[in-house]
């Protein structure tokens, strides 16, 4: 029994959705809505016209998902039909909000975005669609046509003249027969086209045959006589020779570099286009109360609406790209995509120099940036593969490494206990093994380092195909560059890899021969930290990082205004891995003489704060690379899945960088606060201490901090600002030392002016309190302070001698987690 279908016109309600399907279509038949069967979903009439919502099911529980509204225009369709689809994409682009991105298709130029919701393929059928038939008839055996197949990633057959003249030598060709089917391959196809065009062939036969029709196969003509005599009888004998392949829209990507931005506004009756800037676009140019048209070559037309432009704008943002494509005289199939602020797609915003989801929302005065750190938690790398995924994690880091260098050209095995120095000149493997799911895995990195010379590099893939073959083909094989290593790359080496100047020999202490070497230490834990000897001079230094100085008499430590209390942990475990020798702790900003003096003298460097990049708002990219027009043309593939990569591809991902913002911290306040000093005097205090407690080697900086820190700590120490019960000044003992830092300190706690009783303050009048609505005389810098003792444990888990005797960054840290920042 046929199903009887759903309609709609512009005057009643939208057509109910099936919450669980995220593919919605329907056909414009006589200027109504009506539902496609979904067995029926690739089948396109050319006198038609469709409408296409895609809702990503996998994002539906993001917020600010956007869903994807197309409308079809088929070659032969009216104009009365697409104003129609017109109308009522505008009628769901209403109900479904602003998080919508519409798209004007055309047959036989759709987008790639389009394509890629039928992965067998898109059928174009001649005619149109009598009121009340079947879409998709199924077991039809009284049949004959010819069907052209195109494409490699995203296929599409649209039937054709059944003719030899039909043919040429560059595409596929299927003459299907009711129960018989038969595929042409055309002499100049790929294996990938051979490959797509039978899957397409195969889905009809299971689709429109019920899996009873055969399938045969023209690969060479002289070799498969009996279906040419099938074909001749159907197409008569073929006269001449067969045509050449028709172009194919690729060569119009070509044109894409060439971009434009224009601003369309209304300037009394009259629609006013005004050209405003070609590449490099920045995103500053888009206003929010606006409207745009970026010309993508004449490839492709964007338009922008900014989230304040009128609603009378929006409404005509199709009318207006089809009016440009008319005055640009583009072909009328250009395509069109209509994209709202804050929900611009992937391919556009790679259309600008940069893009910043933060744009319009409101920063900080100071320009303080805030950033949570979030560690790695490598026990939920199994629970939640998808983490795994994002950080290319493939385990926890915990199996076995094996390290060769290329010397000679050769591997040669490198010391375990060497195997995380790698040096700049050199090529190296790395060989991971681990288990997943009880079976052994290998993964095997080939590192390239920046000096190493094009032999060595050559040597590199050749000595892997060797190892590879010692492992019967079970390695995986990952190309790392210097500097550009993966997470789980520098997580094997537990925090300890180091990346040397030049190609010398591990040997241990030959490394370390140069007069004066410098040390870029950069992480906040054993699994991304890493560290790369840079040029010894002072342009090298950054107030964000923690550098090692070495010389031939003395080692420098030196830390940064901007490093955090992690990265300085971890340095002090990394440091023994470049020097045995003493190291003296060096503040920027109190660096003795000989330090700028080894470094060559004073220089500039950077000394901002170095904010890490938020690439989370966008969305990796997956492109077939093809090159059969004699240039390289990338193909894409929207909501891509593993089974989009075939054998017979070349597929590049496009993950915008590396995205290791799980490893980034940045620590509260302006690199300059002098606090941010005093809080590292207090943790040399303690490093002090431990390392030199009798022998008292430390140079004169680190003995001036440590006094310094010494008198400072006195008060730092004290359980918060003291209160004068009897409505005296609050008294504070203030340091006299030279040091900068230790005298602020002394005022980090101020007084308050009156007493707190012994009982404390109710904590509800405490926790997440803005300064205002404090209690008269509660200190907003210290607010923990006025917690009863018990509470204070119930609440921090330690006395507050235990809480004001850590570091203060980790106070802080406690204090903005449990709500009294």
């Amino acid at each position: 029994m046929a199903e009887r279908p759903m309609r709609m016109d512009t005057n009643k309600g939208l057509p109910a959705m099936e919450s669980h399907r995220d593919l919605h279509i329907w056909i414009i038949e006589n200027l109504k809505m009506v539902p496609v069967p979904r067995r029926a979903y690739r089948n396109f009439f050319e006198e038609h016209c469709y409408i296409v919502l895609h809702v990503p099911q996998s994002l539906k529980a993001t917020q600010g998902a956007s869903k994807d509204l197309h409308y079809w225009v088929g070659k032969e369709a009216s104009r009365d039909a697409e104003d129609a689809a017109g109308s009522f994409v505008q009628h769901l682009q209403e109900a479904l909000g602003g998080a919508t991105v519409q798209h004007r298709e055309a047959q036989g130029h759709e987008s790639a975005c389009f394509l890629s919701y039928f992965r067998r393929g898109i059928i174009y059928r001649k005619g149109g669609l009598a009121s009340g038939l079947s879409h998709v008839e199924t077991n039809m055996y009284n049949i004959q046509r010819l069907l052209h197949i195109r494409g490699r990633k995203h296929v599409s057959a649209a039937e054709v003249e059944l003719s030899w003249n039909s043919f040429n030598k560059g595409d596929i060709f299927l003459l299907d027969l009711g129960r018989m089917m038969i595929q042409w391959n055309g002499p100049k196809t790929s294996i990938a086209e051979k490959a797509r065009g039978l899957a397409l062939t195969r889905s009809l036969q299971d689709q429109e045959r019920g899996g009873r029709a055969q399938i045969g196969v023209v690969d060479d003509e002289a070799k498969a006589t009996d279906l040419m005599q099938i074909m001749e009888a159907v197409l008569g004998c073929r006269v001449g020779n067969l045509h050449s392949t028709t172009p194919t829209k690729s060569i119009n990507q070509l044109q894409k570099p060439s971009v434009r931005l224009y601003h369309v506004y209304e300037k009394g009756k009259d629609l006013v286009v005004q050209e405003l800037a070609t590449c490099p676009l920045t995103q500053d140019l888009l206003q929010k109360e606006d409207c745009y048209i970026l010309d993508q070559g004449g490839f492709k037309i964007y338009v922008w609406q900014g989230c304040m432009s009128s609603l009378q704008e929006k409404k005509a943002s199709f009318s207006r790209a089809l009016g440009f494509i008319q005055a640009k005289g583009y072909p009328s199939y250009t395509n069109v995509e209509v994209v709202n602020d804050g929900t611009e797609s992937a391919a556009f915003k790679q259309l600008f120099q940069s893009w910043s989801g933060e744009q319009g929302k409101n920063k900080n005065p100071r320009g303080i940036g805030k950033l949570l750190q979030v560690k790695l938690d490598v026990g939920k790398l199994h629970s939640q593969p998808e983490l795994a995924a994002q950080l290319r994690m493939v385990d926890d880091s915990s199996g076995e490494v094996e390290v060769w260098c290329i010397q000679d050209l050769r591997r040669q095995p490198v010391d375990p206990k060497h195997r995380g120095q790698l040096c700049a000149g050199s090529c190296y493997l790395v060989l991971y093994t681990y288990l997943n799911m009880g079976h052994i895995q290998y993964l095997l990195y080939l590192w390239q380092g920046l000096q190493a010379s094009a032999q060595e590099i050559k040597a590199l893939s050749s000595n892997a195909e060797e190892l590879d073959l010692l492992y019967h083909g079970a390695l995986v094989h990952e190309h790392v560059t210097m500097g550009s290593e993966p997470p789980h790359f520098l997580a094997i080496f537990q925090g300890q890899l180091v990346v040397f100047q030049g190609s010398t020999a591990h040997s241990g202490k030959e490394q370390l021969t140069s007069a004066t070497r410098l040390f870029h230490m950069r992480g906040t834990d054993n699994h991304n930290t890493w560290t790369e000897e840079v040029p010894a001079r002072a342009s090298s230094l950054n107030s964000s990082d923690i550098f090692l100085l070495v010389t031939a008499s003395f080692c420098y430590l030196w830390f940064g205004k901007g490093c955090s209390g992690d990265q300085r942990e971890m340095a002090r475990t990394v440091v023994t891995v470049i020097s045995k020798e003493n190291k003296e702790i060096v503040l920027e900003g109190q660096e003795p003489p000989h330090f700028w003096e080894a470094l060559g003298g004073r220089a500039p460097y950077p000394s901002n704060k170095r904010l890490p990049v938020d690439m989370s708002g966008f969305q990796p990219r997956l492109f077939e690379c093809s090159s059969q027009t004699g240039h390289l043309v990338l193909t894409e593939v929207v909501f891509f899945s593993q089974e989009d990569l075939d054998k017979y591809d070349v597929m590049l991902l496009d993950t915008w960088q590396e995205n290791n913002q799980s490893y980034e911290e940045v620590v509260e306040g302006s690199l300059g606060a002098v606090s941010a000093i005093s809080e590292i005097t207090a943790e040399i205090n303690n490093f002090q201490m431990s390392r030199w407690p009798v022998s008292g080697r430390a140079g004169p900086l680190a003995q001036q901090a440590l006094k310094g820190s010494e008198d400072s700590s006195e008060n730092e120490l004290e359980l918060g600002p003291k209160a004068d019960c009897g409505g005296a000044s609050t008294s504070r003992s203030t340091s006299t030392s030279t040091s900068t830092s230790t005298s602020t300190s002394t005022s980090s706690y101020p007084s308050s002016p009156r007493c707190v009783s012994n009982g404390g303050l109710p904590r509800e009048q405490l926790m997440h309190q803005a300064a205002e609505d404090l209690p008269e005389g509660v200190d907003p810098a210290h607010k923990e302070f006025y917690l009863s003792d018990s509470d204070f444990q119930d609440i921090f888990g330690k006395s507050k001698e235990e809480f004001y005797s850590m570091a203060k960054w980790r106070q802080q840290q406690q204090k903005k987690q449990l709500g009294f920042f």
